[in-house]
């Protein structure tokens, strides 16, 4: 998923629809702050392999309060590792690693 927009449905299920209009579910993890950018972690909820999905957070320039942000995966090993290893410091009590 490249661009995708974010639309919050109930405590922590978040719809992301992606460049295809497929709107996919996904359970909202965490926000990780890493070298000034935001990313989010989200664990789908369709999907039984336990992965997470790490995308970064795009805030357009004129921002106000009710616009829309963009979510852009993420291409770089060296950053997705260190998002998630962020995560799995903050969330370690929460879910069950596979190291």
């Amino acid at each position: 998923m490249d661009d995708e927009n974010m639309e919050l449905e109930n405590d922590n299920i978040i719809v992301l629809t992606d460049e295809d209009g497929v709107d996919v579910e996904f359970e909202f993890c965490a926000s990780i702050e890493y070298e000034g950018n935001e990313y989010v972690v989200l664990l789908p909820t369709d999907d039984d392999d336990g992965e997470v999905v790490i995308l970064q957070v795009i805030e357009s320039e004129d921002a106000g309060e009710d616009d829309e942000v963009t979510y852009v995966g993420v291409d770089d090993e060296e950053v997705l590792q260190s998002v998630f290893e962020l995560f799995k410091e903050q969330a370690g009590d929460e879910f069950d690693f596979d190291d």
